[in-house]
């Protein structure tokens, strides 16, 4: 890491001063684990979030986009794990703003303040008696600390937690950004700004910044992190990104401040990290593959094909079996829609060359196979027509995606 920036040891949403939260068991998930998280601020927070653009938006995304657009500030933030409350129509939105309503009669502040999220099974209600139980004892186990137990409490189909936390020295103030997220399956984010298995993360910082700068600065983020990765090509209903910030360090940051280049890259540095976690934790990955895509006559072709490779079930499938059928990268790169002309295409793997002018480059495949053995590895492929790039972050698709899959509903 840069030398401005510390690791938090063991840290997350509450490393930065003045969050708590908790992770509790309210009864929603079968297996008793716990299944429900506060994250909440000593004081008022600036903020800003990212949304799913699924055109089937869960209803706590659809609350939280209204309180984006109407809520100068926050305090809190509810997540349940086992009940989406996707597709549940008026009344799953109703649960949502009574979920924000009681955890804002149990801390004592208004509900404009607080924002809820949730992941789990589409198209079943909240039980609101399980989940105002578990509100009520949320409250009860806040902790400076906390932070552990509320990244284990949003898990569904995660095998870990994913948390972490740095801290940079301005002006001899020091600021933290922390973060948590959930995510393993159902994971193709495309996340839009406010106002306008699934993929929740919750980041906290204790600089003083206005909603307006947040925005901005969680749009890059978001973009260059979340944005860019892919499990299985599903985008969720419940996709969110909340960026909290309670002024705590007592260092004001805004657009082009002396603190701003620091704290934008820490904010990236947060999310890039988390999105990274979830595609190696992701629904029975076994390989990190870096799909990247240079060359391209612009970064809508770059992003098309990156995308095409990334999602395409026969290349997951080659990659899982250490297979070198390069054939497959190819054929995904030609129906992408990405413009190109074939003879001027290069692909590596690594270091090593696979396709040279669209043809086979002459490595041989037992050392194009070690590659793929890898637990981390490049695809590198240039269109050979212009600068614009974009690189993709997945994994291979195994038997175990299929097994988790199969079984999830039942």
């Amino acid at each position: 890491m840069n030398d401005q920036f510390d690791f938090v040891e063991d840290g997350g949403v509450t490393s930065p001063a003045g969050f708590s939260a908790c992770g509790v068991c309210a009864g929603l998930k079968r297996n008793g684990s716990a299944d429900m998280a506060l994250i909440v601020s000593d004081c008022d927070c600036s903020f800003a979030g990212t949304f799913t653009s699924n055109l089937f938006p869960a209803a706590p995304v659809r609350y939280c986009r209204e309180i984006c657009a109407t809520s100068g500030k926050v305090r809190a933030v509810t997540v349940n794990s086992g009940v989406a409350n996707a597709c549940t129509g008026l009344e799953g939105y109703e649960n949502a703003k009574k979920t924000a309503a009681l955890t804002a009669e149990v801390l004592g502040f208004e509900s404009s303040k607080v924002l809820v999220a949730s992941t789990g099974r589409i198209g079943v209600q909240l039980p609101m008696n399980k989940l105002e139980k578990g509100i009520r004892e949320a409250a009860k186990n806040l902790s400076h600390t906390g932070g552990s137990a509320a990244a284990h409490a949003i898990m569904t189909t995660d095998t870990r937690p994913k948390e972490l936390a740095v801290s940079f020295v301005v002006d001899g103030k020091k600021v933290t950004v922390g973060g948590c997220c959930k995510g393993a399956g159902m994971i193709a984010p495309k996340m839009v700004t406010a106002p306008h298995a699934t993929m929740l993360c919750f980041l906290t910082t204790d600089a003083d910044a206005e909603n307006a700068y947040l925005a901005e600065v969680l749009g890059k983020a978001v973009e260059a992190s979340f944005n860019k990765i892919t499990v299985d090509n599903d985008m969720s209903t419940n996709d969110t990104v909340l960026l909290m910030a309670n002024g705590k360090s007592g260092m004001k940051i805004s657009a082009k401040s002396a603190a701003s280049d620091l704290f934008e890259r820490a904010v990236q540095m947060i999310a890039e990290h988390l999105a990274r976690s979830i595609v190696f934790d992701g629904e029975g990955v076994t390989k990190f593959v870096s799909v990247e895509v240079s060359g391209a006559v612009d970064k809508q072709d770059a992003e098309l094909c990156a995308r095409a490779i990334a999602n395409s079930p026969l290349c997951k499938t080659a990659w899982f079996g250490c297979d070198p059928n390069w054939g497959r990268i190819l054929a995904a790169a030609g129906y992408s829609g990405a413009v190109f002309s074939p003879e001027n295409v290069t692909l590596f793997f690594d270091e090593l060359p696979v396709v040279r002018g669209g043809l086979d480059a002459g490595t041989p495949e037992n050392e194009l196979a070690e590659i793929l053995k890898r637990r981390e590895f490049s695809v590198k492929i240039n269109l050979g027509e212009g600068n614009a790039s974009c690189m993709v972050w997945t994994g291979d698709f195994t038997y175990d995606y299929v097994k988790i899959n199969a079984d999830y509903h039942t």
